[in-house]
Formats: C-alpha cells, structure tokens, sequence
C-alpha cells in the first residue's frame, strides 16, 4: 500500500508515511471489510458515511506539514483513520463529529490501541472547537460549500488548513495557510467527499 499506492504518487513526507505505516486502518473499518482495508479505494462505514482511500488520507495530511509540537483540529471524525494518522505525528489532536454512532465507534478504537492524545466531541463541525483554538492546523474531512469562517477564526498565525470546497458531487480540495490578517488559498485537486453539514457547511 505504501509503496504502490502513496510514494508512487509523490507523498514524501517522512513523518506521514511512518504513521501511515504504525496505525492498522483494518482497525477503523467493519469486520466484513478488514480484507480490503489497504485497498486503494475509499470503503462504506454506518451512517453512509466513508473512510478515505489510504493515498487521500497521506495526501491531505503531507499537506499539513505537521511537526511533533503541533495541535491540529479535525473536522469530520468519521472512522477515526484520519485522527489516528494524525496523532502519530503531532502532541494533540481535537476532532468533531456529528453522528453520535460513529464518534462512540471511534472513541472505542481509540482507547483499545491507546492513542490518548485524541480528544473527541460530538458537535457540529462547521462551527470549530474554539475551546482550544488556536490550532496550528486544521484538516476537515467533509466536502463544504465554502470555506467555514470560524475555522479561519481558529487558526493559528502561520497556521494550514485543508479542506475540500464546492459543490456536492465534486469538490477542488484547498490549502488555505494564514499569513498574519490574511489567508493564502491554494487549489490542489478535484476530490468528493461526503458533506460538511452544519450551520456553516450544507444545511
């Protein structure tokens, strides 16, 4: 999967492929699915909810250029995949979800593989987790009409967000880095993911 599937496609970044290699994905998807968790394909989890192809969730976290001292801000927990990659390479990982069902199902994984630097809430994503913030990055893992403005709030000066933006069925997944009072926006490729619904996402 590594090989193949991520470094063939120009993901480099060391400390990505290290935690893409240590966390198990079969872990994060149904027991029917476990043989084609390393797959490169997206799978269905409950809810109509999906976990990423392995190469997207490498991708968007290189993107990040995470260090080990980093607190980054998930939104979108999903299967956990993401915050668990996530949490191999930074000090704190927040994530938000809004189905209770697959929040309980990932606090479960969480706990049995002992990634404790992951705290998680049930709540509407778009909004953010201004608890904490600032973040030093942001990843949101849900399709969103725009960009959500209490995301922008919650970055950190020099801070990266990546967040997929545009219409339903086929978003241009963007890279948007904070620069002081303003925010550089980078469009990187056409991505669909499921959608970000809440007061700032899809209604």
């Amino acid at each position: 999967m590594l090989r193949e599937q991520i470094v063939a496609r120009g993901v480099t970044d060391m400390a990505t492929l290290d935690a893409i290699l240590e966390v198990p994905r079969h872990f994060f998807v149904d027991e029917g699915q476990r043989m084609r968790a390393y797959g490169d394909y997206p799978l269905s989890i409950t809810e109509g909810q999906t976990i990423s192809q392995p190469y997207i969730v490498a991708y968007m976290t290189s993107l990040l250029q995470l260090t080990a001292s980093d607190t980054v801000l998930e939104i979108g927990t999903g299967s956990g995949y993401q915050a668990a990659i996530l949490s191999k390479i930074c000090r704190q990982v927040y994530t938000v979800e809004c189905i209770h069902s697959l929040l309980n199902k990932a606090r479960k994984v969480f706990d049995s593989l002992r990634y404790f630097n992951i705290r998680s809430k049930y709540d509407d994503g778009s909004r953010g987790w201004s608890e904490f913030a600032p973040y030093d990055a942001i990843i949101v893992t849900a399709g969103s009409p725009e960009i959500p403005t209490p995301l922008l709030d919650q970055l950190a000066d020099g801070g990266r967000m990546v967040i997929p933006v545009g219409p339903r069925y086929e978003q241009v997944l963007k890279r948007v880095t904070k620069e002081g009072d303003d925010f550089v926006v980078e469009d990187l490729a056409p991505v669909r993911f499921v959608d970000l619904v809440g007061v700032h996402g899809w209604k």
